[in-house]
């Protein structure tokens, strides 16, 4: 795992590119702690922040092909580089290193752009043609490494994460309005888009090319794709046997992303998700297998007792982090940093310290659970969506919105346990339901609530934004010939999981402590497997991952295979004050003057969330995800508008 940074442009001149280079990826140490790495040639430049994990003595980048003629930098892992190598090898390439990186040059000499295709793992990519006089950028399938881009002074300039733009652009950070809207209601600004004005990010999936004229062509070479409702093409025989080559295929993935040089350990939450991939790996090798957790002190939110019956089913040697809320109130401003977006939840925060835990533990790298809820239809809101269907097709039903009671019972404030209030809540949006963004709307209407404590001024600069039709403009012209699941994980995979959990509390929260999270779960091959299987094996009356359960049936306890998903949350605007007194960034944040004078709030609005906050009403989600929204934009806007000073070169050994 790496941070990369580089340009494509006149205006840097050769002799001040190192300078340039070397601001630029200072910022990004906590990515790669091991060393940095130059590459600048007439109009381009490349710089590499590397963390060891694959060939810790020949892997520096940035690298090249044998002939000079190509060369990389690249964030993140190679998965099958051992499998290329032996194929590239027989069709006689030569390789100098035993880097997954440099079968990126090989591949690219060979193929092309079509590159990408070829590999599987989790990468942003900056690759430059020296002979065609072409730069190439391209991020994984999934959207599990960043990559950032903008324009300016007649340059390309390109990240790993925006901090490093800005520090070759000084003066240049500013919130978008529009973007802040897209955070605040879809929980992350919809890819291309970001929180920030004229910065975008390269959307999953996606290859940008940038010719030697200048001509651009941004081409999706990767996308989640379902089969057609009611299709009858179906090569398993029953559910047993898809089930059994999930199994096969969970092992398989499991068995690459275990490929490092250096200790892998893994998070350990108790849930289904993780607690599988901890059991798979654990036949996968004869030493105990490291786990680490995060324990609250909080009951509502602790799921302790679980990860300590896997604890003991599975033998692992076992870390827990206890975390409460003075930690989560402490962490968060340096959390957000790392984030570099609103945020609307503290969940990213326990994580972030976690990692920390797992670097004092001298490990580097982890295997999570995440993606299994996206790929197998594990999340309420998939089974809200079933209900909410059924319960349309007879809207004067007393009976179908009570099945809705079924769902949030780990809630102490659950919006199903009111009828009438479920009733109301659940019953918004009824009129879209033939609308792919259906399963969502409940969502988006509770997070949306934070833009009416925007400042006039600035709704007024949004007052055309539609999250309906954004998200809509942007999906897929088949969607509606989808079965509705498949149109819901659609929309959660390109609204939510990008976006939010693989960036907020993924890529972002390891990385804050140079380490790197894996997803066997999002293994391309896997999620193109789960996306052929029927709705009904995913969601099962309202039993959610139901074929997943039966791949992991024998590895697990039945109480695990069993239990019903607890979605991992962490205390949000209870971490920021002690018996009432808010934390001092706190006070500054929502200070009445501070916030009538950068005019993104009003001000009034802000001080009763505040009021009510402060005195711990603020139960409902809405509340909560107005008031993280509101601090976390307020931290990202002050520093911005702090002017602040190149960030010098540490010293570190250099290639």
């Amino acid at each position: 795992m790496c941070g990369l940074a580089g340009y494509l442009g006149s205006p840097v001149p050769r002799d001040g590119a190192r300078a340039v280079l070397g601001t630029m990826i200072a910022t990004l140490a906590h990515r790669g702690p091991d060393g940095y790495g130059f590459h600048v040639d007439d109009g381009v430049g490349l710089a590499h922040a590397r963390l060891s994990i694959i060939d810790l003595a020949t892997g520096d980048q940035p690298m090249a092909s044998p002939d000079g003629g190509a060369w990389t930098v690249f964030n993140g892992e190679i998965f099958n580089f051992v499998e290329l190598r032996a194929q590239l090898e027989a069709q006689g390439h030569v390789f100098r290193t035993r880097s997954d990186t440099e079968v990126i040059v090989h591949l690219y000499q060979r193929y092309g752009d079509a590159f990408v295709e070829h590999l599987n793992g989790q990468f942003a990519i900056a690759l430059w043609d020296a002979r065609r006089r072409r730069l190439v950028l391209a991020r994984d399938r999934l959207g599990i490494r960043p990559l950032y881009y903008t324009r300016a002074r007649g340059t390309l300039w390109f990240a790993s994460e925006v901090k490093a733009l800005f520090a070759a652009l000084p003066g240049h950070a500013r919130l978008d309005p529009v973007g802040l809207a897209q955070a605040l209601t879809l929980w992350a600004p919809l890819d291309p888009d970001t929180a920030w004005q004229g910065v975008s990010t390269l959307p999953p999936g996606h290859v940008l090319a940038i010719e030697a004229d200048g001509r651009e062509r941004l081409h999706r070479y990767w996308d989640w794709t379902f089969p057609e409702a009611g299709s009858a093409a179906r090569p398993w025989r029953d559910i047993d046997q898809a089930a059994g080559e999930l199994r096969e295929r969970l092992v398989d993935a499991v068995r690459l992303q275990l490929r490092a040089d250096v200790p892998v350990g893994a998070y350990l939450s108790g849930g289904l998700d993780s607690s599988g991939i901890v059991a798979l790996v654990r036949t996968a090798t004869r030493t105990p297998v490291r786990t680490f957790s995060v324990a609250f002190a909080q009951r509502e939110f602790d799921e302790s007792e679980h990860q300590q019956a896997m604890v003991r089913h599975l033998g692992t040697d076992h870390t827990t982090l206890r975390i409460g809320a003075h930690e989560i109130g402490a962490g968060f401003q340096r959390f957000v940093a790392h984030a570099e977006t609103p945020v609307l939840r503290t969940a990213g925060v326990p994580l972030m310290l976690l990692a920390d835990e797992v670097r004092r533990q001298g490990y580097r790298v982890v295997l999570t659970g995440e993606g299994a809820d996206e790929v197998f239809g594990g999340y309420d809101l998939f089974k809200e969506a079933k209900v909410r269907r059924f319960w349309a097709r007879q809207p004067e039903s007393a009976a179908r919105p009570r099945l809705l009671g079924r769902l949030y019972g780990y809630l102490a404030n659950s919006p199903s346990s009111n009828p009438a209030f479920a009733a109301a809540f659940f019953g918004q949006g009824m009129e879209h339901i033939g609308r792919p963004v259906f399963a969502h709307l409940p969502r988006w209407s509770t997070s949306a609530r934070a833009l009416a404590l925007l400042s006039p001024e600035l709704r007024a600069s949004v007052a055309g934004f539609d999250p309906m039709a954004l998200v809509e403009s942007r999906l897929p012209a088949s969607i509606m010939r989808w079965a509705p699941l498949a149109r819901d994980q659609y929309v959660e995979a390109k609204t939510l999981l990008a976006g939010y959990l693989l960036a907020s509390q993924g890529d972002r929260a390891a990385m804050a402590a140079s380490i790197e999270g894996r997803y066997p779960f999002l293994d391309h091959t896997l999620v193109e497997f789960a996306n052929r299987l029927p709705p009904q094996w995913k969601i099962h009356g309202l039993s959610e991952k139901h074929v997943l359960r039966k791949a992991l049936a024998g590895l697990l306890p039945d109480d695990i295979l069993r239990r019903t998903k607890q979605p991992y949350r962490a205390p949000d605007s209870q971490s920021f004050f002690i018996d009432g007194r808010p934390l001092d960034y706190v006070a500054e944040a929502f200070d009445p003057d501070a916030l009538r004078a950068d005019g993104m709030f009003d001000a009034a609005a802000v001080a009763r969330l505040y009021a009510k906050a402060r005195s711990g009403k603020a139960t409902g989600f809405a509340d909560n995800q107005a008031f993280v929204g509101i601090l976390s934009t307020r931290l990202l806007h002050s520093k911005a508008s702090a002017a602040a000073p190149a960030t010098p070169l540490p010293e570190l050994e250099t290639t």
